[in-house]
Formats: structure tokens, C-alpha cells, sequence
């Protein structure tokens, strides 16, 4: 009964991986693909670092969004024509604007977006580090002066003197 289970496990995990590894590929109909197959792996290449302007964080060829496979098709059409893959990238920027791309390219215009991360990661770098020279200095304080902790019968004396000020 135990060996049935652990077979039924490694079945459906079996067909998990199969069923999500093809999804993607899927997504490209045989009809699109081009005959030559070095052809077709630079459509690929370029396909995969071109955003699905429906799906947004899916590349076209990923997508099966009319608009990707309209897109897939027009980058095809580019590259039989002869353009290089710089050039059938900068014809859909041309077309659609930067947002295209999966991966925007470093430019003044990005620099925020590529610095912000840096940047935060450096800004809470720095607040961890003051606020551990701050509690360095607050121990350093209390050793130097001899400052000791109260017992608990001291406390609970000096909570009753604070509650009976804040009576009256």
C-alpha cells in the first residue's frame, strides 16, 4: 500500500515537471516556427528578451496573447528579411518604446531605476550600522559610569513612585 502511494507521488510529480517545463514552449505554434533552425533560435533569442505588452511580465515568446504572436511573427519577418538581432530589437523599440524590452537597456533615463536598489540596500546598511554604534555607545555609557540594574524589589519600589507622581 505504501510502495502505491510513493508511485502515485512520483507519477504526478513526474507529470508536474513535464506539464510545467512544455508551457512555455507551447506557447510558439509549429505554423510560426521557420524552417531553418539557426533562423528559428535567434527568433527564439530575440523572443525571449521582448515583453508581452498584454501579459506584461511574460516575454513573447512565452505568452499566448494575440499581440505576442503577432509580435513572434513580426520578428521572424525581420530576421529572413536579413536584419541582424540588434536591428530587429531596435525595430520594435522603434515601434513600441522601451517598455518592450524585458530587460531595460542602461541609460540616463533608466539610471533610477538601475540605482534605486543599490541605493536602498546601502541606505539600510547604513541605518544597521548606526544603530549599532548607538547601542555600542549606550552600553559603553552604563559600564562607565556603573550603572546596575535594579533588583526586583528596587523596581517595583520605583514603579510605585512614578504611578503615584503621574496621580497626582
Amino acid at each position: 500500500m505504501k510502495l502505491i502511494s510513493i508511485l502515485r507521488l512520483v507519477f504526478l510529480s513526474a507529470f508536474l515537471v513535464v506539464t510545467l517545463q512544455a508551457g512555455p514552449s507551447l506557447a510558439v505554434s509549429p505554423e510560426e516556427m521557420l524552417k531553418d533552425p539557426a533562423l528559428e533560435a535567434r527568433a527564439r533569442e530575440i523572443s525571449a528578451g521582448l515583453r508581452c505588452l498584454v501579459c506584461q511580465n511574460q516575454s513573447i515568446d512565452d505568452s499566448d496573447a494575440p499581440l505576442a504572436k503577432d509580435l513572434r511573427l513580426l520578428v521572424r519577418e525581420r530576421i529572413v528579411k536579413g536584419d541582424s538581432n540588434d536591428e530587429a530589437m531596435e525595430f520594435l523599440v522603434s515601434r513600441y518604446g522601451e517598455f518592450v524590452l524585458l530587460k531595460p537597456r542602461f541609460t540616463m533615463k533608466t539610471l533610477l531605476l538601475w540605482g534605486f536598489g543599490p541605493a536602498i540596500l546601502l541606505l539600510g546598511l547604513w541605518a544597521v550600522h548606526l544603530l549599532y554604534r548607538k547601542n555600542k555607545s549606550v552600553a559603553a555609557t552604563a559600564q562607565a559610569t556603573g550603572a546596575v540594574e535594579l533588583s526586583k524589589e528596587e523596581q517595583d519600589k520605583l514603579n510605585k513612585i512614578l504611578s503615584s507622581e503621574s496621580d497626582s
